[in-house]
């Protein structure tokens, strides 16, 4: 029952981009497409899960027993940077198309606050492996929602009349906001 509720709330009450505003450069700046929306959600997907695994292990197994957890922020940046690095070796190399459909935003994952964010709250709210694993996946899948979600409504936008003023930047964080909004009505369900 305890992993329904980790995956609830964090796909949709707690959700990663709209609720927590974590990740949202790439949340902005990949949703222009749902093509290139779903490669950057798989992308975080992987990312954000082995290096959940991977920090999760750091810290449990080096940091706490050398009693150095106050670098836990540089040690999980050091890990995460590692495995986006690999991540982009492997796209260029099976997807270059979507390797070049992602362009500046998949080294963006690096700095992408969604992932270090669930990396140290899977460590501060002190979850097995498996129930970080739980949280990590679901959060990726949550962040993958909104972000499809939303690049389905600005490929919409696109088709219609948007006044001059609020064509681009300005509709789209109106949009958001509202997605946002919806994504509230979720509260109180777990």
């Amino acid at each position: 029952m305890e992993y329904i509720i980790i995956i609830i709330s964090a796909i949709f009450v707690n959700n990663i981009v709209l609720a927590q505003f974590l990740g949202i450069c790439p949340f902005v700046g990949v949703s222009n497409k749902i093509t290139t929306s779903i490669g950057m959600g798989s992308a975080v997907l992987f990312v954000m899960t082995l290096a959940t695994i991977v920090t999760w292990l750091v810290q449990n197994y080096i940091l706490i027993p050398l009693g150095i957890q106050f670098l836990q922020t540089i040690a999980f940046i050091l890990v995460i940077a590692g495995l986006v690095q690999m991540v982009e070796i492997i796209l260029k190399k099976v997807s270059p198309a979507l390797y070049s459909a992602l362009g500046v935003f998949l080294p963006l994952i690096t700095t992408n606050c969604a992932v270090l964010g669930v990396a140290i709250l899977t460590v501060q709210k002190d979850f097995s492996l498996m129930e970080g694993v739980v949280f990590a996946v679901s959060n990726a899948l949550g962040f993958s929602l909104a972000l499809v979600v939303f690049a389905g409504i600005r490929e919409h936008l696109d088709l219609m009349e948007v006044p001059a003023v609020m064509r681009g930047v300005p509709i789209a964080l109106l949009t958001a906001g509202i997605l946002a909004m919806a994504f509230m009505g979720f509260t109180g369900i777990v």
